[in-house]
């Protein structure tokens, strides 16, 4: 019998019945402890054999339940996301819908993935998606649905909240690193642009603002200010949408 596919898995297609005893391992704890690994160790510390031992079994015994590692991070995928955020009774009357709700979806998406930082560059790209992954997706269209911004517009404003979400939450990750080495380049860097001053000296003011700067997530950040721009220019198209 052929194994599962991706997308069998994702969508819970039924257990084929098996006999003998219950197996002591699920799907839902491999995916779990791949998870952990992957929050702790990194992705790329992320193998069936490691996994295999985390679970404590043997490495071919996990191919029962998922064929590969390709399978396994999409389901992981689907599981760090969860669902979206529901759309509140205060959001759906407010004046403006759809930029009430878009806010917060947008920053949950970036809060979940600061937790999971491997899963931003595993969200990128065309792929299978599950169910709470297309439920993110479906609820952004919803409230999109009566702007007047036709199909492309209303896909490419979620595609625009979700990719600067995502590459702020990989800025973050990356600033929040403790090793030295990156210390010491920063302390190089720092060197090298006071020398550049007067050559590049906007570039160089910004460069210099920002090296070693650590978020605050209370202050006017990357992630708040490109949400409300993103949103300033969708409220200005749908203006336009609905005069014309």
């Amino acid at each position: 019998m052929p194994a599962p596919t991706t997308l069998e898995l994702l969508w819970g297609t039924p257990d084929r019945p098996r006999r003998g005893p219950k197996p002591s391992l699920t799907l839902e704890r491999i995916v779990a402890d791949a998870i952990e690994i992957a929050d702790s160790e990194g992705l790329a510390n992320l193998s069936m054999a490691r996994l295999a031992e985390r679970v404590g079994c043997a490495k071919m015994a996990l191919y029962r339940y998922v064929p590969g590692r390709t399978e396994l991070t999409a389901l992981m995928i689907d599981t760090a996301l969860g669902g979206p955020p529901e759309i509140t009774a205060a959001q759906a009357n407010s004046p403006q819908p759809w930029r009430a709700y878009l806010r917060p979806w947008a920053e949950t998406f970036y809060e979940r993935v600061i937790v999971h930082p491997w899963s931003g560059e595993l969200t990128a790209g065309i792929r299978p998606m599950g169910p709470n992954e297309l439920a993110w997706l479906d609820t952004a269209l919803s409230v999109l649905a009566d702007t007047g911004l036709n199909f492309d517009e209303q896909f490419d404003s979620v595609a625009l909240l979700l990719g600067h979400a995502r590459q702020v939450a990989q800025q973050v990750a990356a600033t929040a690193s403790d090793d030295p080495a990156e210390e010491q380049l920063a302390r190089e860097l720092g060197t090298v642009l006071s020398a550049q001053a007067e050559r590049f000296p906007y570039a160089i003011a910004a460069l210099a603002a920002a090296v070693g700067a650590k978020p605050d997530p209370e202050a006017g950040n990357a992630l708040t200010f490109g949400i409300d721009r993103i949103l300033d220019g969708l409220g200005a198209l749908i203006e336009t949408r609905r005069e014309g």
